[in-house]
């Protein structure tokens, strides 16, 4: 903590004081912002022998600081940066655990222009960012059926790497009546081996009440570690808001050559009961497919109810059941607290 005090401090201050005060700078600014969360209650997933009880950070969203800044540098160029740090609100530790870097969640820059985005640097993988919005419960790497299954380690993490990407080259289309794409390349830096990188395209596609997402991408980079055999990965999903209830479908495909194969199909609703406060509830069943080991199925279930205190806080009650073939069932409950900054 020590490094991060001697680095993160002055930075901060750095940035504050840099920050534009007036209207005639707005277009070259720098903004503070970020989500700090909490849940406290019992956690056990399929198979494991108890519970465990806890007061942890995140829940809903994960935790994190960011900083972002754009300079207009004429005829509709801008220059632009962002640095995100996730961390541990509970404990007041950097990093979703101890291997994360300083700027975990985000640090890249890049230019805008009508023509499209480039950026350079650690960025978040579309395909997990996409899941905040095909799912009821967000990206939430506690309760989001869809998200758990496909990113953490304790359900299986059916696609490999991480949610956030090193080295990568991104391009992202302008909004095209609602359709918006991007292509990524995430450079694995690996001594004599070329082609040893992630690779990544991604869509989609906003009309009215209707919003649908497909995303496909070849990793063979886990984090800072090459793959023996790529995987293939791709997720189609979509939502349409009804306005007394909205519908959450998506499916995720993965395949590893001579490796296995997982099939996740995930159904969601999310139900306005008052004018802050919602029922969530979503299911997700994965089918993974291994050589010699049999077809093994696992289902996630989660309700909640979230109730919102003001734009930018809210509380939430969340149950959930984990189900995994020849295992016991393991059932969380959870309240928990989200603030946005």
């Amino acid at each position: 903590m020590q490094y991060v005090q001697k680095v993160f401090c002055p930075l901060l201050a750095g940035l504050v004081l840099s920050t534009p005060m007036s209207a005639a700078q707005a277009k070259d600014s720098v903004e503070i912002y970020g989500v700090i969360g909490l849940y406290g209650g019992s956690i056990k997933r399929a198979g494991e022998t108890g519970s465990s009880r806890a007061i942890n950070g995140g829940g809903l969203q994960t935790s994190f600081l960011g900083f972002r800044g754009q300079e207009d540098l004429g005829n509709g160029l801008k220059a632009l940066f962002s640095l995100e740090s996730f961390f541990r609100p509970d404990t007041g530790e950097q990093g979703r655990n101890a291997t994360d870097p300083l700027f975990s969640r985000n640090a890249w820059l890049g230019l805008d222009s009508p023509y499209g985005r480039v950026s350079f640097g650690r960025q978040t993988n579309p395909t997990y960012a996409v899941m905040s919005q095909l799912s009821p419960f967000g990206a939430s790497v506690v309760f989001s059926p869809l998200t758990v299954q496909s990113f953490v380690l304790p359900y299986g993490r059916n696609i490999l790497g991480d949610s956030v990407w090193n080295n990568v080259v991104k391009y992202s289309t302008p909004n095209l009546n609602g359709f918006q794409g991007s292509l990524l390349y995430g450079f694995g830096e690996v001594a004599d081996k070329r082609g040893y990188a992630n690779t990544g395209a991604h869509a989609t596609y906003r009309a009215g009440k209707f919003m649908g997402a497909l995303s496909v991408q070849r990793v063979r980079m886990n984090v800072t570690t090459a793959l023996a055999e790529p995987q293939l990965a791709w997720l189609a999903g979509a939502t349409y808001d009804f306005g007394p209830v909205k519908l959450h479908g998506s499916t995720v495909r993965t395949s590893i050559d001579g490796g296995a194969k997982t099939r996740l199909v995930d159904l969601g609703v999310s139900v306005p009961v008052s004018e802050s406060g919602k029922v969530l509830l979503e299911t997700a069943q994965s089918r993974i497919e291994s050589s010699g080991l049999g077809d093994i199925k696992r289902t996630t279930t989660s309700i909640g109810y979230d109730h919102r205190l003001s734009k930018r806080t809210d509380v939430y009650a969340v149950y959930s059941r984990d189900d995994k073939t020849a295992l016991n069932p393991g059932n969380s409950v959870a309240l928990g607290i989200r603030h946005a900054f």
